[in-house]
């Protein structure tokens, strides 16, 4: 029998293009050196596409929109109310949900414990390692408690045989540690290659909406923080849960990167014990448990994740450089904001970073984007000269200010006079002969003296009006002068209207 021909053909990373040749930038999504080389048959470019083979064993019928009825039965709960909060209430039936993170940082424990919930609430449950072997999962399973006879245990890699035990067990909820591990037979790249991680949940897509049931994936990360595989695989699934924190430490915080049944960007906090992870109700309280107080460099800063708001500590340390480059270093922010907080310090407020080391960090290991909190990294680096010197520069950035808006305002100045006399005529003529200007003439009244009395009104330069001032006073002794800047003068002659 004769051998299959096999290809070469190369696959974008981040959007899973592919390509009979290398490409320094892929045509999909622009991005630069994302193609990965790897070798399939001729055959299997094809008869495979974008997803593994349609199953063509059941019709699909269309149905009106309208009579398609929406329960609250459709959304399954955990028993973890941190996890249902990410999840926008619960687990959706017929999802697709991928959990990534860092190795050891908690997924396959965080799972165990939603199988554990599930099958003791009457669930059934279908965990399938690629990974461990069923010993390895009942050393970590009796930590969690005895699970019931719902929680069933499989340990394979090959889709097809897995599909077939889904089919036939019909669970309500699979577990699938983990996506790179999985291999479709009808695609000859090795497991965990582009072709096979899109595939696999192609397959994997197919079951969860054809059979109604969730099923959760979990992916390793790459160095970039990033599930490895083709991007594409981020746009297949309906939920992105990503775990945070650092793995030495004892908190872990769940992310909502993408959900299509609730909102995004919220956060679980949790706390990994010896009996699994436990939900850390008020985060707050633990991001600033700890925290010494009157410390400098060190400042807490309010946010929102999500719905949530949320209270963090700021650690930043400033200090002058000894080499030519000075260093910035950055961990749960980002790194390019940090250098333009301290390039606005500088030019606004006068105090030289541009030759200082800078070292921000964003205590509990969380990944913080909002803008909120640029006022306490510029707090908490305010303290290389001192707490004095920190409020004399944001005291200095608000002279800066008010002195700014003086100058602009001192453009167009002038001076609003307003004369009270019983004498109008020469100081009339002064204003129009001297001066060259035009005044406004009303006819008034005194209220004590009941004398006959003229107001003239007139706007003048500063100059004209100290001129106006001084005849006035060799004119009448009596008379009545109120001086107003203005700098907002409408009018012909002025600022057009």
């Amino acid at each position: 029998m004769a051998k299959g021909k096999t290809a070469t053909v190369f696959f974008c990373q981040n959007c899973g293009y592919e390509s009979t040749k290398w490409l320094g930038q892929c045509p999909g999504c622009r991005e630069w050196n994302t193609f990965v080389e790897e070798t399939i048959d001729k055959t299997e470019l094809k008869n495979t596409g974008n997803g593994a083979k349609r199953d063509r064993r059941e019709a699909s019928e269309p149905c009106v929109l309208s009579e398609i009825a929406i329960r609250e039965e459709n959304k399954t709960l955990t028993g973890i109310k941190e996890l249902d909060r990410v999840l926008g209430g619960g687990i959706v039936q017929g999802s697709l949900t991928l959990v990534g993170g860092d190795p050891g940082i908690g997924k396959s424990t965080l799972l165990l414990q939603v199988c554990h919930n599930l099958s003791t609430a009457g669930h059934k449950v279908l965990y399938i390692s690629g990974e461990e072997s069923k010993v390895q999962i009942k050393m970590r399973a009796d930590r969690l408690g005895a699970f019931s006879e719902h929680m069933l245990l499989l340990c394979e890699t090959n889709l097809d045989i897995i599909s077939e035990v889904i089919r036939k067990s019909k669970p309500e909820v699979v577990i699938i540690d983990s996506i790179q591990t999985m291999y479709n037979e009808n695609v000859s790249a090795a497991p965990g290659s582009v072709s096979q991680v899109r595939e696999s949940t192609g397959i994997l897509l197919q079951l969860a909406k054809g059979l109604g049931i969730s099923i959760f994936i979990v992916g390793h990360v790459t160095k970039e923080g990033t599930v490895a595989g083709p991007r594409v695989l981020e746009h297949m699934v309906d939920t992105v849960l990503y775990f945070e924190g650092d793995r030495h430490a004892s908190y872990r915080i769940l992310r909502g990167v993408k959900n299509r049944f609730g909102s995004t960007n919220e956060i679980g906090v949790f706390e990994m014990r010896e009996t699994g992870l436990a939900e850390v109700k008020n985060p707050s309280e633990y991001m600033l448990n700890g925290r010494p107080e009157n410390a400098s460099g060190s400042v807490v800063a309010c946010t929102m994740e999500g719905t949530r708001p949320l209270l963090i500590e700021l650690q930043a340390l400033v200090c002058h450089s000894n080499f030519g480059i000075p260093r910035r270093q950055t961990t749960g922010t980002d790194f390019n904001r940090v250098n333009l907080l301290m390039a606005v310090l500088e030019k606004r407020s006068g105090v030289q970073l541009s030759s200082c080391d800078a070292y921000v960090n964003i205590t509990g290991g969380i990944k913080i984007q909002e803008p909120a909190i640029d006022l306490g990294i510029v707090l908490a680096g305010a303290y290389l000269y001192g707490p004095a010197t920190g409020l004399y520069c944001i005291l200095g950035m608000i002279l800066k200010s008010t002195v700014a808006d003086s100058a602009i305002e001192s453009i167009n100045l002038r001076k609003v006079c307003t004369v009270v006399t019983s004498n109008p005529q020469p100081v009339r003529d002064f204003i129009v002969n001297d001066l060259h200007l035009s005044a406004t003439m009303e006819q008034a009244e005194g209220a004590y003296t009941h004398d006959e009395k003229w107001v003239l009104t007139t706007v003048l330069t500063r100059g004209q009006a100290q001129k106006l001032r001084l005849h006035v006073r060799g004119l009448d002794d009596h008379a009545f002068i109120t001086i107003v800047n203005s700098s907002e003068i409408v009018g012909k002659g002025f600022r057009a209207i």
